[in-house]
């Protein structure tokens, strides 16, 4: 199937620029969240997005219109899927909100839409459950920012069709990223990496064996990551740590089980950059 309409579901760091790539690639997007002023400020930041690369000589001024005419916001969500070939949701990483949209979404999309989940942890095959045709239920695991960052990582439920595998993986290539494929296990393969490397510098920290800016420092000249582990946390927000360290220590133990001083801070509210301090104190 070739996909034409793409509707994203929720506008926030990562589906607006999903929604941003995808438009850049010549597609239609339908950009979807709860009301009309978070997508205004949606819309805001892919504007921004646009122009940092118009001075960069990336794109002109007439290529930044014709993907902002790509690029329809809408708080209706059966306006916002009703066409689509691809649904990508994109909500905060919350089960039970996310196998409720995709209830939602059997009732307003065409039978032969696949559906995507962006999870970076949840069950592909659990939230398939949630419509009546799982075979068209994928996971597209996209990076932060998906504007920047080369890979999704594919994700086949357990019963995810070759045919809707093939689709995403075309897709993807079109809209300019690389892929891997995995089966479905909780973490997948790149939260399951990053979580136990990400706890192994905490650890390091509680332990008193270096300071959080060395041990990023080692990260970024021994290994050659453009951010140490510390930095990239507060990057993508502390909050969001707590549920994936939970969910994979039901699965694998505890050797994912969170470190008080990372749960210490959560409930202190220093969340990193958003907050203005979380490993690091930042400047308001």
């Amino acid at each position: 199937m070739e996909i034409t309409t793409v509707a994203v579901i929720g506008s926030g760091i990562m589906g607006h620029g999903i929604s941003q790539v995808v438009a850049t690639a010549g597609v239609q997007v339908f950009l979807n969240d709860i009301n009309d002023d978070v997508l205004a400020k949606a819309r805001r930041q892919i504007e921004a997005s646009l122009d940092k690369g118009i001075q960069k000589g990336k794109l002109t001024e007439a290529q930044k219109g014709e993907i902002l005419k790509r690029i329809t916001c809408t708080a209706d969500l059966q306006a916002a899927v009703k066409e689509a070939d691809l649904v990508i949701e994109a909500a905060p990483e919350n089960l039970e909100l996310k196998t409720a949209i995709f209830k939602k979404l059997e009732a307003f999309c065409r039978p032969d839409t696949i559906f995507a989940s962006n999870t970076s942890q949840y069950s592909i095959t659990e939230i398939a459950a949630a419509v009546k045709d799982p075979t068209r239920v994928i996971g597209m695991h996209w990076f932060n920012p998906p504007v920047a960052m080369k890979l999704i990582e594919i994700i086949r439920g357990l019963e995810t069709s070759a045919a809707t595998l093939e689709t995403i993986r075309e897709f993807s290539a079109r809209v300019g990223k690389e892929t891997v494929v995995c089966k479905d296990s909780q973490g997948f393969i790149s939260t399951r990496v990053l979580v136990a490397m990400r706890l192994e510098c905490y650890r390091l920290l509680e332990e008193g064996i270096a300071t959080a800016e060395d041990i990023d420092k080692t990260l970024r000249l021994a290994f050659g990551h453009p951010m140490g582990q510390f930095e990239l946390a507060d990057f993508s927000g502390l909050d969001i740590e707590i549920p994936a360290c939970e969910s994979l220590t039901k699965v694998f133990g505890d050797r994912f089980r969170a470190p008080q001083a990372l749960v210490h801070r959560v409930k202190a509210g220093k969340l990193g950059r958003k907050s203005g301090e979380g490993w690091y104190k930042y400047e308001s």
